[in-house]
C-alpha cells in the first residue's frame, strides 16, 4: 500500500472513529474505538495504538492528551534513528505517529501468563538503554508494561519519556526484582500469577514511589 493512502485511511477511517479519555493522570488513556477496519492494540499514559490488516508491519499511536508530548517523541525517535531495541518513526501528523511494529509480549504480561523471561532479554534492555544514553537521551519509564520480547530478545516500545532530566529508578527497581525474586524463585517453574496481584504490585509500587518523593 502507498504511503498517501495509508495516511488517507489513518485521516478518514481511524481519527474519526475513536475517542480517547482518561480517568486519571496515572492510568493508561480509555480507547473508545467505533471503526471496523483498525484495531486496538494497547494504550499507554499519553495515546492509543491501532494497526490495519493492509499493513500490519505498522502501527499508529494516536495521542489523546498533550500533542506537547507528540512533538517531543518525535524528536526522541530522530535521535534513536534505526536500532534493533526499539521501533522506527516512518511518519507523523498532527496527533499520531506512525511505527514500525514491534512483535512481543510485555513483560508484565509474560509474569502474568507464566511465560519464562530469558536473563538475555534484561541484557538486550539494558543495551539498548545505553544506546539511548550514548545519542542524548535520558531513558525514562522503562518499566515492564513498556518493554516486550520477542523470540528471547528484548525490546523497548515506548520512548515517550525519553526526553525527561532526572533519574528513573523503574528499571532499576525491576532488575533488582528480576535477579533477588524472579531469577531464584520463579523463573525454573513458572507459574501463571493472576492479573490482580501483579497489577496490585504495579500499582502498589506506583504510590510507594511517588509518597518517597514527598
Amino acid at each position: 500500500m502507498q504511503q498517501s493512502k495509508y495516511i488517507e485511511l489513518i485521516e478518514n477511517e481511524l481519527l474519526p472513529q475513536i475517542h480517547l479519555s482518561t480517568t486519571s493522570p496515572f492510568d493508561p488513556i480509555i480507547v473508545n474505538n467505533r471503526s471496523n477496519s483498525w484495531k486496538t492494540i494497547g494504550s499507554g499514559n499519553y495515546a492509543g495504538v491501532f494497526s490495519h490488516v493492509s499493513h500490519p508491519q505498522r502501527v499508529v499511536k494516536v495521542y489523546g492528551r498533550s500533542h506537547e508530548e507528540l512533538k517531543k517523541e518525535i524528536d526522541v525517535y530522530k535521535k534513536l534513528g534505526t536500532h534493533e531495541s526499539y521501533s522506527t518513526l516512518i511518519t507523523y501528523g498532527d496527533s499520531y505517529l506512525v511505527l514500525k511494529k514491534l512483535e512481543g509480549i510485555t513483560l508484565f504480561d509474560a509474569v502474568v501468563r507464566g511465560i519464562q523471561i530469558p536473563k538475555l532479554v534484561i541484557e538486550d534492555i539494558d543495551q539498548g538503554l545505553e544506546y539511548a544514553r550514548s545519542v542524548g537521551l535520558n531513558p525514562f519509564d522503562v518499566h515492564g508494561k513498556n518493554v516486550v520480547m520477542f523470540e528471547g530478545r528484548g525490546y523497548i516500545v515506548d520512548v515517550s519519556d525519553f526526553y525527561k532530566q532526572g533519574y528513573c529508578r523503574k528499571w532499576d527497581d525491576l532488575k533488582k526484582a528480576y535477579n533477588k525474586i524472579y531469577q531464584p524463585y520463579l523463573y525454573k517453574y513458572h507459574p501463571p500469577i493472576p492479573f490482580f496481584f501483579v497489577n496490585g504490585v504495579r500499582k502498589g509500587y506506583r504510590l510507594y514511589r511517588r509518597m518517597q518523593k514527598k
